[in-house]
């Protein structure tokens, strides 16, 4: 059975200022999804993180155990976790960047439930799959 997990963090360092740091973190991902076969994409603006993850239920809580011992998050919040039939991404971890694209989402506000989480979900897939995005929307890995 396949499990959907979206979290919002607070990024830490150089997380949420560097591109070359997030563009690492994109590269490790990228190997450590495919082997855990996991999918989903993340998004940093403002210092805040929003990322969904897919996978089985043991591969992703590993992975949120990482999460949450890694010292470029802080305040990691579990927004959704549940049960799903099919997956929303392909990619092992696409990065989406709202700045450059029409439709953004507020992290903050996403963070606070001022956003429902499915709506962040959906914008984040439609970016992945290059849904209605310009190509600067979206990096990382495409499956």
């Amino acid at each position: 059975m396949l499990h959907r997990i979206t979290y919002v963090s607070e990024a830490m360092g150089s997380l949420g200022t560097s591109l070359l740091s997030v563009a690492q973190v994109l590269g490790v991902s990228e190997v450590n999804n495919r082997r855990d076969h996991l999918t989903g994409a993340i998004a940093i603006d403002a210092g805040r993180i929003v990322q969904v993850i897919e996978g089985s239920r043991s591969d992703v809580d590993r992975l949120l155990g990482r999460l949450r011992t890694d010292p470029r998050h802080a305040n990691l919040s579990i927004l959704a976790d549940r049960p799903v039939a099919d997956r929303l991404f392909d990619a092992p971890m696409a990065h989406c960047h709202f700045a450059t694209w029409s439709t953004a989402l507020d992290l903050v506000a996403l963070a606070e439930g001022r956003v429902p989480v499915d709506r962040a979900e959906d914008l984040l897939a439609q970016c992945a799959r290059g849904d209605d995005t310009p190509e600067a929307a979206r990096t990382g890995t495409d499956g």
